[in-house]
Protein backbone atom coordinates (compact mmCIF):
# COMPACT_ATOMS: atom_id res chain seq x y z
CA UNK A 1 0.00 0.00 0.00
CA UNK A 2 1.32 3.46 -0.91
CA UNK A 3 1.23 6.34 1.56
CA UNK A 4 0.51 9.31 -0.71
CA UNK A 5 0.63 11.77 2.18
CA UNK A 6 4.31 11.04 2.71
CA UNK A 7 5.61 10.88 -0.83
CA UNK A 8 8.30 13.48 -1.40
CA UNK A 9 7.25 16.48 -3.42
CA UNK A 10 9.48 17.77 -6.14
CA UNK A 11 9.68 21.45 -6.95
CA UNK A 12 8.62 22.30 -10.50
CA UNK A 13 11.38 23.21 -12.91
CA UNK A 14 12.09 26.89 -13.24
CA UNK A 15 11.38 28.07 -9.71
CA UNK A 16 15.04 29.06 -9.34
CA UNK A 17 14.83 31.32 -12.39
CA UNK A 18 11.70 32.93 -10.99
CA UNK A 19 13.51 33.49 -7.70
CA UNK A 20 16.51 35.03 -9.49
CA UNK A 21 14.17 37.29 -11.49
CA UNK A 22 12.46 38.39 -8.28
CA UNK A 23 15.73 39.16 -6.53
CA UNK A 24 17.00 41.10 -9.55
CA UNK A 25 13.72 43.06 -9.73
CA UNK A 26 13.96 43.96 -6.04
CA UNK A 27 17.54 45.18 -6.57
CA UNK A 28 16.51 47.26 -9.60
CA UNK A 29 13.65 48.73 -7.55
CA UNK A 30 16.01 49.67 -4.72
CA UNK A 31 18.43 51.24 -7.23
CA UNK A 32 15.59 53.27 -8.75
CA UNK A 33 14.66 54.59 -5.30
CA UNK A 34 18.32 55.33 -4.55
CA UNK A 35 18.83 57.17 -7.86
CA UNK A 36 15.39 58.43 -8.99
CA UNK A 37 16.67 60.91 -11.59
CA UNK A 38 18.51 58.35 -13.77
CA UNK A 39 15.59 55.96 -13.27
CA UNK A 40 13.24 58.73 -14.44
CA UNK A 41 15.29 59.24 -17.59
CA UNK A 42 15.32 55.49 -18.25
CA UNK A 43 11.56 55.16 -17.66
CA UNK A 44 10.82 58.14 -19.90
CA UNK A 45 12.98 56.77 -22.70
CA UNK A 46 11.37 53.32 -22.41
CA UNK A 47 7.91 54.88 -22.69
CA UNK A 48 9.22 56.90 -25.63
CA UNK A 49 10.39 53.75 -27.42
CA UNK A 50 6.97 52.19 -26.88
CA UNK A 51 5.34 55.28 -28.38
CA UNK A 52 7.72 55.09 -31.33
CA UNK A 53 7.02 51.39 -31.92
CA UNK A 54 3.27 51.93 -31.68
CA UNK A 55 3.46 54.94 -33.96
CA UNK A 56 5.46 53.12 -36.60
CA UNK A 57 3.04 50.17 -36.49
CA UNK A 58 0.11 52.57 -36.84
CA UNK A 59 1.72 54.33 -39.79
CA UNK A 60 2.37 51.01 -41.53
CA UNK A 61 -1.23 49.97 -40.90
CA UNK A 62 -2.53 53.33 -42.10
CA UNK A 63 -0.53 53.41 -45.32
CA UNK A 64 -1.20 49.77 -46.17
CA UNK A 65 -4.94 49.91 -45.42
CA UNK A 66 -7.66 50.84 -47.87
CA UNK A 67 -10.41 51.14 -45.26
CA UNK A 68 -12.06 54.14 -43.60
CA UNK A 69 -9.80 54.15 -40.54
CA UNK A 70 -6.76 54.97 -42.62
CA UNK A 71 -6.68 58.68 -41.74
CA UNK A 72 -7.03 57.94 -38.04
CA UNK A 73 -4.22 55.38 -38.14
CA UNK A 74 -1.89 57.77 -39.97
CA UNK A 75 -2.71 60.71 -37.65
CA UNK A 76 -2.31 58.54 -34.54
CA UNK A 77 0.93 57.13 -35.92
CA UNK A 78 2.41 60.56 -36.61
CA UNK A 79 1.36 61.83 -33.17
CA UNK A 80 2.88 58.77 -31.48
CA UNK A 81 6.14 59.03 -33.43
CA UNK A 82 6.49 62.71 -32.55
CA UNK A 83 5.68 62.12 -28.85
CA UNK A 84 7.95 59.07 -28.67
CA UNK A 85 10.79 60.82 -30.46
CA UNK A 86 10.50 63.77 -28.08
CA UNK A 87 10.61 61.46 -25.05
CA UNK A 88 13.66 59.60 -26.37
CA UNK A 89 15.58 62.67 -27.54
CA UNK A 90 14.56 65.01 -24.70
CA UNK A 91 13.87 62.72 -21.75
CA UNK A 92 13.69 65.54 -19.19
CA UNK A 93 10.92 67.18 -21.22
CA UNK A 94 9.26 63.81 -21.63
CA UNK A 95 9.42 63.25 -17.86
CA UNK A 96 7.74 66.62 -17.37
CA UNK A 97 5.00 65.60 -19.80
CA UNK A 98 4.49 62.27 -18.02
CA UNK A 99 4.31 64.00 -14.65
CA UNK A 100 1.76 66.51 -15.90
CA UNK A 101 -0.36 63.63 -17.21
CA UNK A 102 -0.16 61.92 -13.81
CA UNK A 103 -1.22 65.19 -12.13
CA UNK A 104 -4.22 65.52 -14.47
CA UNK A 105 -5.14 61.86 -13.96
CA UNK A 106 -4.91 62.08 -10.15
CA UNK A 107 -6.91 65.31 -10.10
CA UNK A 108 -9.67 64.02 -12.40
CA UNK A 109 -9.86 60.70 -10.59
CA UNK A 110 -9.97 62.43 -7.20
CA UNK A 111 -12.79 64.74 -8.27
CA UNK A 112 -14.79 61.79 -9.68
CA UNK A 113 -14.26 59.83 -6.45
CA UNK A 114 -15.44 62.79 -4.40
CA UNK A 115 -18.57 63.12 -6.54
CA UNK A 116 -19.31 59.41 -6.22
CA UNK A 117 -18.55 59.53 -2.50
CA UNK A 118 -21.15 62.24 -1.96
CA UNK A 119 -23.76 60.36 -4.01
CA UNK A 120 -23.51 56.85 -2.57
CA UNK A 121 -24.01 55.45 0.92
CA UNK A 122 -21.96 52.31 0.57
CA UNK A 123 -18.24 53.00 1.06
CA UNK A 124 -18.95 56.74 1.30
CA UNK A 125 -16.14 57.47 3.74
CA UNK A 126 -13.62 55.37 1.83
CA UNK A 127 -14.50 57.05 -1.48
CA UNK A 128 -14.32 60.52 0.07
CA UNK A 129 -10.95 59.78 1.69
CA UNK A 130 -9.58 58.27 -1.54
CA UNK A 131 -10.86 61.20 -3.59
CA UNK A 132 -9.40 63.75 -1.19
CA UNK A 133 -6.07 61.89 -1.13
CA UNK A 134 -5.85 61.84 -4.93
CA UNK A 135 -6.71 65.54 -5.18
CA UNK A 136 -4.11 66.36 -2.50
CA UNK A 137 -1.50 64.25 -4.33
CA UNK A 138 -2.27 66.10 -7.57
CA UNK A 139 -1.89 69.45 -5.81
CA UNK A 140 1.33 68.37 -4.09
CA UNK A 141 2.84 67.21 -7.37
CA UNK A 142 1.68 70.35 -9.21
CA UNK A 143 3.23 72.65 -6.61
CA UNK A 144 6.56 70.85 -6.90
CA UNK A 145 6.86 70.78 -10.71
CA UNK A 146 9.47 70.69 -12.26
CA UNK A 147 11.30 68.95 -9.39
CA UNK A 148 8.67 66.23 -9.06
CA UNK A 149 8.96 65.58 -12.80
CA UNK A 150 12.63 64.72 -12.37
CA UNK A 151 11.91 61.99 -9.82
CA UNK A 152 8.29 60.81 -10.00
CA UNK A 153 8.64 58.43 -12.97
CA UNK A 154 11.76 56.97 -11.34
CA UNK A 155 9.91 56.35 -8.08
CA UNK A 156 6.99 54.77 -9.95
CA UNK A 157 9.44 52.53 -11.82
CA UNK A 158 11.17 51.68 -8.55
CA UNK A 159 7.92 50.78 -6.81
CA UNK A 160 6.86 48.61 -9.75
CA UNK A 161 10.13 46.66 -9.79
CA UNK A 162 10.30 46.40 -5.99
CA UNK A 163 6.78 45.09 -5.45
CA UNK A 164 6.85 43.00 -8.63
CA UNK A 165 10.09 41.42 -7.43
CA UNK A 166 8.62 40.66 -4.01
CA UNK A 167 5.64 38.95 -5.62
CA UNK A 168 7.95 36.97 -7.94
CA UNK A 169 10.03 35.83 -4.93
CA UNK A 170 6.89 34.79 -3.08
CA UNK A 171 5.67 32.85 -6.13
CA UNK A 172 9.01 31.13 -6.62
CA UNK A 173 9.19 30.07 -2.98
CA UNK A 174 5.60 28.81 -3.13
CA UNK A 175 6.49 26.81 -6.28
CA UNK A 176 9.52 25.38 -4.51
CA UNK A 177 7.36 24.16 -1.64
CA UNK A 178 5.09 22.53 -4.19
Amino acid sequence: MTDFAREPRTAPAGWGWSLAYGILSVLVGILAFAAPFPATLAATMIVGFFFLAGGIASLIAGFSSRHGHRGYAIFFGLLSVVAGGYMVLVPVGGALSLTLMVILWLGARGVMELIVGFRVRRLRVAMLVLGALNVLLAIALYTTVPWSALTLPGYVLGASFLFGGIVAIMGALADRRG
